[in-house]
């Protein structure tokens, strides 16, 4: 081979690794993803939402952390935790002296949340009088005491949506509500099964599990609520008079405030009052949980609310399935629903209006 000719080889030979990496070069560049506005502007939209997602979630592990381990958190399970297992103890032996008529019963074992003698409430009674309680402690302070700490601008600074904040902190108080409720049914099924030697079907169960829900969306109107106030005044202390204030009004003086004004408003007749009672009633969020609570966790209640002689006439006795029980009760849980909504919407509205200064 003369010079000449490895000259030519070389010269073409460095030619062709030039067009080979060009080639290289240009693949990858045509198998990247095109950088042009509209890929601009769904990459800022995902990153957004990314942001969306972990600003809440950031926020409400770390409120549900301090109210896990907070004083008020474990005083308020204790508390909550021997009044349901004195009920259901109660229950058991009241159950155990009435063995027989107890056993008639549709479902016994629900029967260990719903009866108890006199002197005790049931275990259903309990947590409609003390459940609020629960939601009152975890929101009266979610926002005022921020800006009593002079907290709240910092978290507001921070790279998250400032309604994350609201979210975050009623999603913790929410979780910490309902850890709490599973764990008290959890308790007095136990101690039932212990005490009886009675062991729930798939069906007590399954309204066990519908009434969690219910009792848990009662529990969060009332967290809702405090929200609420938390949002529109500025002292925790004056939010917990108010919240603690229409908690004893609509839980205890509720069926009292009723009966007065059906006593004023209501045509003559004990019927059209007692009408007129029940229907007043049914704003207090302690009469919807009751009437739920009632139908799901007693197959044998067809009907809430006034029930005159001859309706009790026509109805046909027999246990109801769950379907047909939850279609009797949806009016009332529909209503304990959208209350929880409303109340939620009116503090979420109220934060995000609200100037925040340094």
């Amino acid at each position: 081979m003369t010079p000449s000719d490895s000259t030519w080889t070389s010269a073409v030979g460095g030619r062709v690794v030039t067009w080979l990496r060009t080639a290289n070069e240009l693949g990858r560049r045509l198998a990247r993803p095109l950088r042009g506005p509209a890929a601009r502007i769904r990459e800022r939209m995902l990153s957004r939402r990314a942001t969306r997602r972990s600003g809440w979630r950031v926020v409400a592990e770390k409120e549900f952390a301090d109210h896990i381990t907070s004083i008020r958190f474990l005083v308020l399970l204790v508390v909550i935790g021997l009044a349901c297992l004195a009920a259901v103890v109660s229950a058991a032996s009241f159950l155990r002296e009435s063995a027989t008529e107890a056993s008639d019963a549709t479902s016994v074992f629900l029967l260990l949340f719903t009866q108890s003698p006199e002197q005790i409430p049931s275990f259903v009674a309990l947590i409609g009088f003390l459940g609020p309680l629960l939601g009152i402690a975890f929101g009266f302070d979610a926002v005022n005491q921020e800006r009593s700490d002079r907290t709240l601008p910092r978290l507001v600074s921070q790279p998250i949506h400032r309604d994350d904040i609201v979210n975050g902190k009623f999603v913790a108080g929410l979780a910490v509500i309902g850890l709490t409720l599973v764990a008290l049914v959890a308790l007095t099924a136990g101690v039932g099964i212990v005490r009886m030697g009675i062991t729930p079907s798939a069906g007590d169960v399954a309204r066990l599990l519908l009434y969690l829900v219910v009792a848990l969306v009662y529990m969060g109107l009332w967290l809702a609520f405090a929200l609420l106030c938390s949002v529109l005044l500025r002292r925790p202390a004056t939010a917990a008079l108010v919240a603690i204030a229409a908690w004893l009004v609509f839980t205890l003086f509720g069926t009292f405030l009723a009966s007065l004004a059906a006593d004023a408003f209501s045509g003559e007749g004990q019927i059209a009052q007692a009408r007129t009672e029940y229907s007043l009633s049914l704003v207090s969020p302690s009469t919807l949980y009751e009437n739920s609570s009632a139908a799901l966790l007693n197959p044998e209640v067809r009907s809430v609310g006034l029930l005159l002689p001859q309706d009790l006439e026509r109805a046909v006795p027999g246990p109801l399935s769950l379907d047909q029980s939850l279609l009797v009760v949806w009016p009332q849980v529909t209503a304990l629903v959208a209350a929880s909504v409303v109340m939620f919407t009116l503090g979420y509205v109220a934060f995000l209006r609200q100037e925040v200064r340094a």
